[in-house]
């Protein structure tokens, strides 16, 4: 079994959902060496989250968007962690729902999704800056 590993940085996004599927293949060659495997993504922040969606209608991402909102309101009276803003806590109850991580079966060097599949980032603070990500592919190499 072979494994790579590599960190990357993606840019500072609005909050909300973005596709960043095109981002990581890009900028992870290794994924390419792998016939049959799984590729990890890692987001190293508490305050956004991974997940696989609808890749291609953007009305999908400004429901998440909008959904998540309301189930984790900024105004929520109750919270006691607020000295980083009114965003913070919120997002850091929406990166524990939606997660960390993904992982996606590679089949010859590429990700093997359905058809409309996507990585989303969930960027849940006003103003997340940069977020690193770590990608991990094993499996049997080419």
């Amino acid at each position: 079994m072979k494994t790579y590993q590599k960190e990357i940085n993606l840019p500072a996004y609005r909050r909300g959902f973005h596709l960043i599927t095109r981002h990581i293949v890009d900028n992870f060659q290794d994924l390419r060496k792998i016939e049959k495997g799984w590729l990890q993504v890692w987001i190293k922040h508490t305050s956004a989250g991974l997940t696989i969606n609808e890749n291609a209608d953007p009305s999908v991402r400004v429901d998440f968007e909008t959904f998540t909102n309301y189930l984790v309101p900024e105004d929520y009276p109750h919270f006691a962690h607020t000295m980083e803003g009114p965003d913070d806590m919120p997002a850091h109850l929406k990166s524990s729902i939606f997660g960390v991580s993904v992982q996606i079966p590679v089949t010859r060097g590429k990700l093997n999704f359905g058809t409309w599949q996507g990585i989303y980032l969930g960027e849940f603070r006003n103003h997340g800056g940069e977020r690193s990500l770590v990608l991990t592919v094993m499996g049997e190499g080419k």
